[in-house]
């Protein structure tokens, strides 16, 4: 029951004014004005508050937290690091003055200043979204690159408002009204889709919401209520006009339907059927010749040529694009031009992200690229490095022979608004400095339908020209590259909808000819945030359980599957080729072996190689000296595999011998983590794979630092494998455990709370640290400890490195800052607990640890050498070398590498592009 209302009316008291006026010459007075005295007044505030205190306490609570939300709209969302910029200002902008075209500013938004930016924009920037980018860029030329986007955006010049589209729409013309029709609650007259909206529902509206889902025809419905759908309304369930007369909310002068009567209109667009791919080409049909287009990212030059093995007929062609900072991979792939006349590198390349606008911008180039050549082919497909065929190419060819002219994309095969939600296609985005910002919403062109799927497509040549080569008067076309120039995953639409909404829609077919191993629990766990703003999901790699899947393409339209790694696993792919060609011989060399390039002295660009090369050179020194060599030049670094298991890295380089020739060795190291269990522990007993890693890999889980190349820069984790319990019926378990991070001080980094459950089948569990860089090197210690006792225990090394951006050592000060690591992550007031103690060195213990670290920080040349050395051979097991030349072999008594199974150099026919020649 809500409070008494009281009104009060209060007149000014003046005493000059005592004497009030008499009326209407009645000669009476006005009765004087009587005032309440304080005791009155405190007497009545007291029973009203006494008595409504619950209401008033509730008020106040309410205005507090008004308040409270009001101050936390001035916060502006995702500031990051390393953006140098001071604390922001706050100003505020009339409303005639906020963003077009979904830049809508909050009240108290952040303002950045000249001074902050390094530039004038051209506008006040206004989009929250847009704030938060230029905070977090890097560079001036990333931050000018998105304010100019987001001042055009503002200024409702940068994307087009409506579009025209060129697909033939039969009999349908947009906004043509068919009249009120009668719905039904069981049986909806249109039950495509169905939208409300208490504020914006209209019939322009929901015809735009309908057509740009595909549907040709849209419904109003209740005031409220939009409803899309394929189906021409029954001439039985026409209705009197005055049927339908509510108010449409979004416009109150129009009317959208009643009480189950819709109006519905047309949406201008015919009923989109995607073609039928026919199977089998007519006798004489002439054999199409294709281009494929490898987009290549990493080092995997193995599979690249296993998969060319797979692929290659002379009558077709090899258009391979490597990304720019892949210097190994393009310098290996470029020695085959001279030997193939149908393969060839792009000279234009690009340094392409997951999800990035780069990509469109890489595939359109490599298409015009594939056009301008003297090469004739009639279609092109696009693959990467962990693609595989799952049908010969002859039955490739006689497919797309039967099929002259069409376009085979991949739809998405769910609700198109929430494929557009999902995908952030009602976003702006911008790729610079390797990343994909997202700076606001956007409203896409109203007049074309919005589709999407896979980017990875089979497309005619026809359409190819037409997309590569875009006319200045082709609105749309124009349009639609701007629009997703500035797209997240672009290739994933960008084809789809020009398709749609152009000539060539009646060339749709629904297949990419591709089968995906997707394991969306896995596969969408926000991998990408390092390079985009955004959340997506990858496919899984295929493996030997995964058989089934690749074998139920058989009698399907598939002839491609992905992904493949044989890192990950290569016993699906030999299974693979042995039911596509036949099984292999038991005289074939090498056949369960692989390796992938890990480091190449020739190499430019390259992350991480200085912990690489640091290492590598160590176990150059030590295999050196075992063989009583002098150690000159690392060369490369290799890992191996065999039969899926890592049996280590291989290290290429030369030496001189006694006789002061140069030889050229090569040796196979063993990365070792020193680890213990408890044996009494039924915990302990169930743990496998104990180690200590980086780049853990939750879609294939597994930690991708194969060689356990640790240095001060490194991410942390450990992993490890709990093996589900043998017993079903028994009670199941839960422990609650604490992991230490210990570093070669004694001294406590970090500590995970681990709460691991008890399950009947093995399960692998990651946990990462929260360490300030650099870390001190050294031999750390991970500590897992349950209440009382240890469960388990592991020793591992963090490398000192010798070079820093690829140059060596020079200067001690230099030296400090990487490899002293004298920072302590944890608080200052973090009070540790009693029990860990016992697991830590003393204060003085530390100290005179700490003075010894940084004595080793500070070393250079061949000191800092030495101390790398002896950490490198405690963690490191040299297992066996070879010699690269016969002629070296009189020197060293060594094998022949081409003769040792596990050397680089051995045979791999697998993998044996050569062989094509022959």
């Amino acid at each position: 029951m809500s409070p008494p209302r009281c009104h009060w009316n209060i007149t000014d008291y003046n005493p000059q004014r005592s004497h009030s006026r008499e009326s209407g010459g009645g000669g009476r007075r006005a009765p004087p004005l009587k005032i309440p005295t304080l005791d009155m007044e405190q007497s009545v505030s007291t029973r009203w508050l006494r008595r409504y205190r619950a209401f008033f306490l509730i008020l106040l609570l309410i205005v507090a937290i008004q308040l409270f939300l009001a101050y936390k709209s001035l916060d502006i969302v995702g500031g990051g690091s390393g953006s140098g910029f001071d604390a922001a200002e706050v100003s505020t902008r009339p409303p005639q003055a906020q963003a077009l075209e979904g830049s809508k500013p909050a009240p108290g938004r952040t303002k950045l200043t000249t001074q902050q930016l390094g530039f004038q924009p051209e506008c006040d920037i206004l989009a929250r979204e847009a704030i938060s980018a230029l905070q977090r860029a890097k560079t001036k030329d990333c931050r000018e690159h998105i304010a100019r986007i987001a001042c055009s955006i503002q200024a409702g010049i940068f994307y087009a408002t409506q579009l025209r589209s060129s697909c033939p729409a039969g009999n349908h013309t947009a906004n043509v009204s068919l009249g009120c029709y009668k719905d039904e609650k069981d049986r909806r007259l249109l039950a495509g889709y169905y939208s409300s909206s208490k504020t914006s529902n209209s019939p322009a509206k929901c015809v735009e919401l309908c057509l740009q889902s595909g549907y040709p025809y849209a419904g109003v419905q209740y005031g409220r209520e939009c409803f899309c759908g394929f189906d021409t309304p029954p001439s039985a369930a026409k209705l009197p006009d005055s049927s339908c007369n509510t108010k449409c909310l979004g416009n109150a002068k129009e009317i959208c339907g009643g009480f189950y009567a819709m109006n519905i209109y047309e949406t201008g667009i015919a009923k989109f059927t995607a073609q039928l791919a026919a199977t089998t080409p007519p006798d004489e049909t002439k054999r199409v010749r294709i281009a494929f287009l490898l987009t290549l990212n990493g080092r995997a030059l193995r599979q690249v040529h296993r998969l060319l093995k797979a692929l290659y007929a002379p009558e077709h062609v090899y258009y391979i694009h490597v990304d720019e900072r892949q210097d190994y991979l393009y310098r290996k792939l470029l020695e085959l031009e001279s030997k193939f006349p149908n393969i060839r590198l792009a000279r234009k390349r690009f340094s392409t992200i997951w999800g990035g606008a780069s990509l469109l911008t890489m595939l359109l180039q490599c298409m015009e690229d594939l056009l301008q050549s003297n090469w004739h082919w009639d279609f092109v497909i696009n693959l990467s490095e962990s693609d595989f065929p799952v049908k010969t190419l002859d039955k490739l060819v006689d497919f797309l022979s039967a099929n002259p002219g069409r376009n085979f994309v991949k739809g998405h095969g769910r609700e198109t608004q929430k494929f557009i939600q999902k995908q952030g296609l009602d976003k702006t985005f911008v790729e610079c400095d390797t990343h994909m910002w997202r700076i606001g919403d956007r409203k896409l062109p109203a007049g074309i339908q919005v589709d999407g799927g896979s980017d990875w497509v089979a497309l005619s040549r026809p359409f190819v020209s037409y997309v590569t080569h875009p006319k200045q008067e082709d609105e749309l076309l124009q349009a639609l590259l701007k629009l997703f120039r500035h797209t997240l995953l672009p290739a994933e639409s960008f084809f789809h909808t020009v398709l749609r909404n152009t000539q060539h829609c009646t060339s749709y077919v629904d297949n990419n000819l591709h089968v995906t191993n997707w394991k969306r629990k896995q596969g969408c766990k926000c991998q990408y945030k390092h390079v985009v703003d955004w959340c997506g999901c990858s496919p899984n790699d295929f493996k030997p359980e995964d058989w089934t899947r690749l074998q139920a393409t058989e009698q399907k339209s598939l002839f491609f599957a992905r992904k493949f790694e044989p890192v990950i696993n290569q016993a699906v792919l030999l299974q693979l080729e042995e039911w596509l060609y036949g099984p292999y011989t038991s005289e074939y060399a090498n056949l369960h072996g692989y390796w992938q390039s890990l480091y190449h002295h020739e190499d430019v660009h390259g992350l991480g190689d200085d912990l690489a090369r640091s290492i590598g050179d160590s176990v150059m020194r030590l295999s050196a000296r075992q063989a009583k060599l002098d150690p000159m030049e690392l060369i490369e670094l290799t890992h191996y595999l065999h039969r899926d298991q890592y049996k280590g890295f291989l290290v290429r380089y030369r030496a001189r011998g006694s006789s002061g020739k140069p030889l050229h060795l090569e040796t196979r190291v063993r990365p070792v983590q020193q680890g213990k269990l408890a044996r009494n522990a039924r915990f302990s007993r169930r743990l496998r794979n104990f180690e200590v890693s980086t780049d853990f890999d939750q879609k294939e889980q597994v930690a991708r630092n194969f060689g356990k190349l640790l240095g001060p820069q490194s991410e942390l984790l450990l992993s490890y494998t709990l093996q589900g319990s043998a017993d079903s019926g028994a009670a199941s378990h839960s422990y609650n455990l604490t992991l230490l991070w210990i570093d070669p001080l004694g001294r406590l980094q970090d500590f995970n709370e681990l709460h691991v459950e008890d399950t009947t089948s093995d399960v692998i569990n990651h946990s990462k640290t929260l360490l300030k860089h650099p870390i001190t090197p050294g031999i750390w210690t991970a500590k897992l400890i349950g209440r009382n006792s240890i469960y388990a225990q592991l020793k591992f090394l963090i490398s000192p490195v010798a070079y820093y951006r690829g140059f060596p050592l020079e200067k001690s000060s230099e030296a400090e800052k990487l490899n002293a690591g004298l920072a302590v992550a944890l608080p200052e007031d973090f009070e540790m607990p009693v029990e860990w103690q016992q697991y830590l060195h003393t204060d003085d213990e530390q100290f005179t640890m700490r003075e010894e670290s940084l004595a080793h920080g500070r070393l250079l040349g061949q000191e800092l050498h030495s101390w790398i050395d002896r950490l490198v051979g405690q963690f490191f097991q040299l297992r066996e070398s070879c010699v690269v030349e016969a002629a070296d072999s009189t020197e060293v008594s060594l094998p022949l590498c081409s003769d040792s199974a596990w050397s680089s150099l051995a045979a791999d026919p697998k993998s044996d592009v050569d062989a094509l020649l022959k």
